[in-house]
Order: structure tokens, then sequence, then C-alpha cells
């Protein structure tokens, strides 16, 4: 079993460490069922960035402690005080659920390949988070929830976005409004999640793959998310060019080399 290396985040809600080439960050306040408070988001943001910088670290895995993955904003102990209602301050609270809610860019834009493990439900701003990431394992008992709409709102961290993306505009719309929730089966029919496993077998799943991840040509991978990205706002004319220039940025890497002496090798 490799080794873990702890990774101080300043703040017990988050917790974080280094294990086989993975940088994982979990969830802790399983009181709560994980859910959201202010003392996370920067906590997320800063090893998020430590992870993105540390060498050792080829694949990130998101997860929670407990039976919850995260059950969203936390609306009675994690909100942030609120000033007099105004035009004004509603401003500000909005650029300040902005800022908060930019650790789902952060994870959506970080470059080395990151996994979902949803080790229980996922609610509102929780779904966000784990939609952010590049792949989703779930555990069988896990179940996903927009959630949004029990209490009057209309979605946020970028969860009306990646939901539009990975279910296309109708089956959002449907999801956003409904409330209902997803089991795991269904999540994956759907493309939400990308494999669905025993809830006892999710962390050894997803640590293996996110480690044979880590593992594998980080270059190609790091290419491969921006091709993915790009393919979302692109013409095919244009994306046959960048994907033809990033070939050739691939070919000149050592993860290329080690990959053709391989294929070589096992061919003789």
């Amino acid at each position: 079993m490799a080794e873990q290396e702890t990774v101080a985040t300043g703040t017990p809600f988050v917790e974080a460490w280094i294990e086989d080439g993975v940088g994982v960050l979990r969830l802790n306040r399983p009181e709560r069922r994980n859910a959201l408070h202010a003392a996370m988001y920067p906590a997320l943001r800063a090893t998020l960035r430590s992870f993105a910088e540390d060498a050792r670290v080829g694949c990130v895995v998101l997860t929670g402690t407990g039976g919850a993955f995260c059950a969203g904003g936390d609306v009675r102990d994690g909100r942030r005080p609120e000033p007099p209602d105004s035009e004004t301050s509603a401003s500000r609270r909005a650029a300040q659920l902005a800022e908060d809610a930019a650790v789902v860019v952060d994870l959506h834009a970080l470059p080395k390949l990151t996994v979902a493990a949803i080790n229980g439900t996922a609610v509102g701003a929780g779904l966000a988070l784990a939609l952010a990431c590049d792949l989703r394992i779930c555990a069988r008992s896990a179940r996903l929830i927009t959630g949004w709409i029990t209490l009057g709102f209309s979605g946020d961290f970028g969860g009306t976005w990646s939901l539009t993306r990975l279910v296309g505009p109708a089956r959002a719309l449907e999801l956003l409004v409904d409330g209902a929730p997803i089991g795991a089966d269904d999540a994956r029919a759907m493309g939400l999640v990308n494999r669905v496993v025993d809830d006892g077998e999710l962390w050894p799943a997803a640590l293996g793959w996110a480690a044979g991840l880590a593992h594998g040509p980080r270059s190609a991978h790091q290419l491969i998310k921006r091709n993915i990205s790009d393919a979302t706002r692109l013409p095919l004319a244009d994306m046959v060019l960048v994907e033809a220039q990033r070939m050739v940025e691939c070919s000149g890497t050592d993860d290329h080399r080690r990959a053709v002496a391989a294929w070589l090798a096992a061919r003789r």
C-alpha cells in the first residue's frame, strides 16, 4: 500500500493528502453531511493550486467523509452574514457567491485529471462540485439531487452549466425543475457518472482508477482536457487544426517517447 503524505489545508473541514501519485481532497463535516462552509472555499482552492503545481500529483480525487458526498451549501451554519437588503447589497452578495463558486472553475480548469468519488448523496452545490470534475465514480447507494428548486433557487456553482453540457438543455431543465433524486445507475445511463460500484468498493476503485491515470502520460491528459473543452465551442474546421497542433506538441514530449518505446518493445 502506498504511503500517505498529509497536506495541510488550514481548516479541519477539508482534509488532503497525496497517495500513489494522487492528490486527495476530502470534505470533512460529516455531522452536517459535508455541507459547504465559508472556511472550505479558500482551503479547496489553495489545495487545488498546490496539487496543480506539485510534480508528484498526476490526478486529483474529490470525495466526502462518512455517508454523504456533499449536501450543498449549509443554509444553517455555513452562510456568511448578509448585509442590509438593497440593490447594492444584492450585488455584493452575488459577487461573494460567485467568488465562493470559483472553486468549480478551478476544478474544471485544473491541468490535471480530476475524479469525483461520490460516496453518498450529492445535492445542489455539492452535485455541482462533482460535475465540475472530469470523471465521476459513484457508490451504488448514492443519490444525485439538483435540489435548488426545493428552496426556490435557480442554481449556482456552475451546476446549470455542467448539467447542460453533460445531458443537454432539455434534460438539464427537467432535472433542475423536478429536483427528484437520481439513482446511481440512472445517473450513469444519462451520462452524469462514468462508473458505478458497490459501496464497499468505492474508495479502492476510485483510488485505483486515479492512480492509473496519475501514472499515465500527463502531458497528453492535459491536452485532451483542452481538446474536450474546445470541442464544445469551436467549429469542426477550427477544431481539426487545434487537434493537429496539440498532436505535434505531444510528439515532442518524454511521455510520447516512452510510450513509443514501450509499444515497440511489446511488439518485439
